[in-house]
């Protein structure tokens, strides 16, 4: 859908008892948004409910991959991964969005690789 200018953000940066940013609020200006797949930030009960708000929303998400790297929030390369084994992860985590958004009647739009994997 044109829309004009795009207004993205990440978000479903939040965790467990840990909760990061305000992303109710965030749904409702921008037209789309970058969620967190677990690696850096999110969990599976945040995804739903940030692909749930999206939707009412009219808002697209996206898949937010990153290396695994909760401690320093997905902003390290870890080391020692081979290329097909980081594949491997970012298409686990694409998947963990896509099968989370499909429970709510959603849809995945794109990718946006988070920190240092989107730095290689």
């Amino acid at each position: 859908m044109n829309r004009g200018v795009d207004l993205n953000s990440d978000m479903g940066e939040s965790f467990g008892a840990w909760s990061m940013g305000d992303d109710a609020a965030m749904l409702k200006i921008v037209t789309s948004a970058n969620v967190a797949c677990g690696f850096h930030a999110g969990d599976a009960l945040v995804m739903a409910e940030t692909a749930t708000q999206a939707k009412a929303n009219n808002v697209d998400i996206g898949a937010h991959p990153s290396f695994m790297d909760l401690w320093g929030f997905g902003r390290r390369q870890i080391r020692g991964d081979s290329p097909a084994d980081i594949e491997k992860m970012i298409a686990y985590q694409i998947g963990a969005l896509q099968g989370v958004a499909a429970m709510v009647g959603h849809r995945v739009t794109h990718v946006k690789a988070h920190g240092a994997l989107s730095n290689m």
